[in-house]
């Protein structure tokens, strides 16, 4: 076979493009199927239908078709495929059958079973179908007696839920959890739904008791939940106002209950949008993506409603950031962003501008201009093209300067924080924003106001602008000074440490570059020591606080401060608590401390050619700080494991805000990587709950975020045992990002350890490996195989041994016209001893799970009998004996290979083996010569047995 490198797919018979006829291709596709390439299969059935098929062939390929998506769990085009199969020939007992069980999956049993009814009709004596009859009846029996069990149980808890005198009693608690707990299961959600159950939760929500609107609000997310047209009913019978206003009230249970019954509607609806009208049960309903608008828009008005919480405002954002942007930049359809920033930016940009508890003014949390920093920069990230991002910037420049023009202070205010929120989101458009007319010197001005609040907005705007290239230079020259007499002679410790955070920044301008130094020699110590002084300082807010942070994270840079940072156990145990604490916005700083304490950012050592050019050149060459060295890196991040950073970073990952972007979470995976670089560190982050963090960290991010978290959690399952670094079922998600780490972007470290982990894994039990084959994880493997470099291509080769106890993957070896077996065989004749025992391994558990691969070992290369000897003459004992499983499996396949083996050197050397001291390689040698003399091929005298 040829292979052109790693992650080459796994072998088809015949390239798509060699096949000519319908035939040709029917048959390729049927191949690939029995190899397990449903995909491969999918396309040679679809490039046969662009072929114009006979009618007849039609029926088959369609059928196929359907075959192949039930086997990618695709089953509403699986459903499809069938019935169009069934258009062409109406009896086509096969189509018939899987449509049944497309539609078995899809939920729909009654129309399931009418399939299944014609098939045994068609064929009486057919005993799957008979079976599969049987089943359903007995699903849908099953399910009959649920629905009319619990008809009497709905009604009753009801009554006790809207009866006045059962208020507060545990009468009422536990019949108010029962409905969350029935309305889980879409059997129970549908009674509830069909037993006017909206109606009846609609007049818990109106009673307005806490207990009584979160058991309703939790009710509806199960009867909205992956529902469609059950979502659409709700909606029209509460009134979508009605439903977005809950998420307004001060309660924040409530609140957040509201938020997760909204998140599931947008989910029911925007999976109807993709589906076409379509719900679960298959009726046609209104069309959902009107439906998404209206909801969106009331969400949009809710943003600016006085009276509206500060925490359901937050809430608000949070479902827009979600439901918004699209998932992924390969979906060209952006309309929905376009639509929102058209109806709602200046919604966005307000709840962005505002100050925090000013009277009649919006409420506002902390985190809510950092929400809405993030939903601007998700938007505009969303846009394709300059003139829809020109349009971006027109509307938020007209917002600015129709507060910042003719409004008076209090407008300049407005203006000031509406630029100094998109600074922290879409920055371009904060770029732009500085750029107006008279607002980088309203900035200055009004950091000297004696107004406290007047004079925050300011210097919190000019921290924001000082990262700007475009204004750094303007700022350096007009602001130091100005923040440095702040910082000196300021009374109120809520403006000096914003001031000192300007200095912060202003001062790491140069990064790690040791040769840049902006301040004088010990500056940025002194600002460093005040920054933790302020970080320890309980007395001071958190929202305060949180400013140290910032500029401890600025200054961390520096690796003096680095040192001084981790060996301050008081700062660090107080910045722990911060990240733990409601105070959101401090995540971001808090992590680029961490990236920076455990030098965990991207860094390449310069060419050293190149820095000779450089220095010739009288070009600037970047400097690495002494104490940035590897042995430094190293003891401190002892010194954070040691002080519990893996506890503070898990409660981080947790959290449920816009906060925790995706940049973020890139900076968490760096550092979770740098923690678990020593294998001696490994156990401790476990323990502390680091493995389970890795996990959502891998699935969700940045690309780069998501590889870096997917090899810290390789290391950990190569190191630990997996089952208890990843407990239950989470062991199963771990699979997906390991895989990540096969594809060629990834680097050969990460290759390895992806393939070491996987092996690990596959040696666990069949679900896991049933999980690896459907994440698609063999070709890749097999590609691999054929690495240049040896401990890659051995650590495929083991982890295709694990994988060998798979039905699956031993059908690959057992298939016609590949070359599989051979490159064991090979293998297992190899120089590399761990690779000859890793190919040899596999080959004696495939030879004993498939004994027609025996007949084949002498046909695939001349060499198999000499590769055979050798491994029963190797000293290594382990080799020896995967060589004499291999040779008495062969032996047992067939008396005509036993005979081929006996007339060689093999005879002589088994017969010294069994003779050897009692163990596993004398107990297989003596069963071959055992059977030897059973099939009459060689005498009991002659080995003395």
């Amino acid at each position: 076979m040829t292979v052109s490198g790693p992650g080459t797919p796994s072998l088809r018979p015949l390239p798509l493009g060699r096949a000519s006829s319908v035939e040709q291709l029917r048959k390729e596709g049927n191949e690939l199927f029995k190899c397990g390439d449903y995909d491969g299969a999918l396309a040679a059935y679809t490039q046969a239908l662009s072929l114009d098929a006979a009618p007849e062939d039609q029926a088959i390929l369609h059928r196929n078709r359907a075959a192949c998506h039930l086997k990618l769990e695709d089953y509403g085009k699986a459903e499809t495929e069938a019935s169009k199969a069934i258009e062409k020939d109406g009896g086509d007992v096969k189509a018939l059958y899987r449509r049944s069980q497309a539609l078995e999956k899809l939920g729909c049993l009654d129309q399931a079973v009418l399939d299944l009814q014609r098939c045994v009709s068609l064929e009486p004596k057919n005993k799957v179908f008979q079976e599969a009859l049987r089943n359903i009846g007995g699903q849908i029996q099953e399910k009959v007696r649920y629905m009319s069990s619990t008809d009497a149980k709905v009604e009753q808890m009801f009554q006790i839920l809207l009866d006045p005198e059962e208020k507060g009693t545990e009468k009422k608690q536990k019949a108010s959890q029962n409905l969350v707990v029935l309305a889980r299961e879409d059997a129970g959600a549908e009674k509830i739904f069909r037993s006017n159950g909206v109606q009846l939760l609609q007049r818990l929500l109106d009673a307005g008791e806490t207990d009584l609107m979160l058991a309703a609000l939790r009710t509806l997310v199960g009867i909205c939940s992956e529902h469609q047209s059950r979502t659409v009913a709700t909606l029209s019978m509460l009134g979508t106002r009605r439903v977005v206003s809950i998420l307004g009230v001060e309660n924040q249970a409530v609140s957040l209950a509201a938020c997760h019954l909204l998140q599931v509607m947008f989910d029911a609806l925007k999976e109807g949008v993709k589906k076409g009208f379509r719900g679960k049960e298959g009726a046609i309903i209104v069309d959902p993506a009107r439906e998404l608008k209206i909801l969106i828009s009331n969400l949009l008005e809710l943003l600016t409603e006085v009276g509206v919480s500060g925490q359901g405002r937050d809430n608000a954002l949070t479902l827009l950031i979600k439901v918004v942007p699209r998932k992924s930049p390969k979906d060209p359809n952006n309309s929905l962003t376009l639509w929102v920033i058209d109806q709602g930016l200046k919604k966005i940009l307000q709840v962005g501008g505002s100050v925090q508890d000013p009277p009649g003014q919006l409420t506002v949390t902390a985190n809510s201009r950092m929400s809405a920093s993030v939903l601007l920069s998700k938007l505009f990230d969303d846009l394709k093209c300059d003139a829809e991002r020109e349009n971006f910037h027109r509307l938020c420049e007209n917002y600015i300067k129709s507060w910042f023009e003719g409004q008076g202070l209090a407008g300049k205010l407005r203006a000031i924080q509406t630029v100094s929120c998109l600074l922290q989101g879409p920055s371009e458009a904060g770029n732009r924003a500085l750029e107006l007319s008279g607002v980088m010197e309203s900035m200055i001005s009004l950091c000297a106001s004696e107004q406290e609040e007047e004079q925050l907005v300011a210097v919190e705007a000019l921290i924001h602008a000082a990262g700007k290239a475009k204004r750094a230079s303007f700022i350096t020259a007009n602001g130091v000074s100005l923040l440095k007499d702040l910082y000196k002679r300021s009374e109120k410790d809520s403006i000096r440490i914003r001031a000192l955070v300007g200095l912060c920044k202003l001062g790491s301008a140069g990064g790690t570059d040791f040769s840049m130094k902006q301040f004088a020699e010990g500056s940025t110590l002194k600002l460093a020591n005040q920054c933790r002084k302020w970080l320890c300082n309980d007395q001071i807010d958190a929202g305060t606080r949180r400013w140290a942070v910032e500029g401890l994270a600025y200054l961390t840079f520096d690796a003096d401060v680095k040192e001084e940072f981790v060996e301050d156990g008081a700062a660090l145990k107080a910045l722990f608590q911060l990240s733990k604490s409601e105070e959101r916005s401090v995540l971001f700083a808090v992590a680029s401390a961490l990236v920076n304490c455990t030098n965990s950012y991207d860094y390449e050592e310069p060419d050293p050619k190149m820095v000779e050019l450089a220095k010739y050149a009288k070009q600037h060459v970047p400097e690495q700080h002494p104490k940035d060295k590897p042995s430094f890196v190293r003891a401190r991040v002892k010194k954070l494991l040691a002080a519990g950073v893996v506890s503070a970073m898990t409660c981080m990952v947790k959290t449920e805000s816009p906060v925790l972007t995706n940049s973020c979470r890139e900076l968490l995976s760096r550092v979770f990587l740098a923690l678990v670089e020593e294998v001696a560190d490994r156990g401790t982050v476990v323990a502390q709950g680091g493995g389970k963090a890795l996990i959502p960290l891998a699935l969700e991010g940045t690309d780069v975020g998501q590889l870096k978290a997917a090899q810290a959690l390789a290391k950990l399952t190569i190191t630990s045992n997996p089952e208890m670094t990843f407990p239950g079922e989470r062991i199963y998600e771990v699979v997906r990002p390991l895989v990540s780490l096969l594809h060629l972007n990834c680097s050969g470290l990460q290759n390895f350890e992806a393939l070491m982990a996987l092996t690990n894994l596959a040696g666990i039990n069949e679900r896991l490996r049933q999980k690896i084959l459907k994440e698609k994880a063999v070709p890749m493997i097999e590609g691999y195989m054929f690495e240049e470099h040896e401990m890659i291509r051995r650590a495929a080769t083991e982890c295709m041994c694990n994988l060998a106890m798979c039905k699956e993957v031993q059908d690959l070896f057992v298939a016609e016209g590949n070359d599989r077996l051979k490159l064991l065989v090979l293998y297992s004749g190899e120089g590399d001893e761990l690779l000859q025992r890793a190919a040899a391994g596999g080959l004696a558990m495939l030879t004993s799970l498939q004994p027609s691969l025996c007949s084949r070992i002498p046909q695939v290369t001349t060499h198999w009998l000499e590769i055979l000897q050798a491994l029963l003459l190797s000293p290594n004992q382990e080799l020896q004996h995967r060589g004499a499983v291999v040779v008495l499996n062969m032996v047992e396949a067939s008396k005509e290979i036993a005979s081929t083996l006996m007339e060689t050197e093999v005879l002589e050397i088994l017969s010294v083996l069994a003779k050897g001291q009692e163990g596993p390689v004398t107990r297989a040698a003596a069963a071959c010569l055992g059977k030897a003399v059973e099939y009459g091929l060689i005498k009991p005298n002659q080995d003395e047995e």
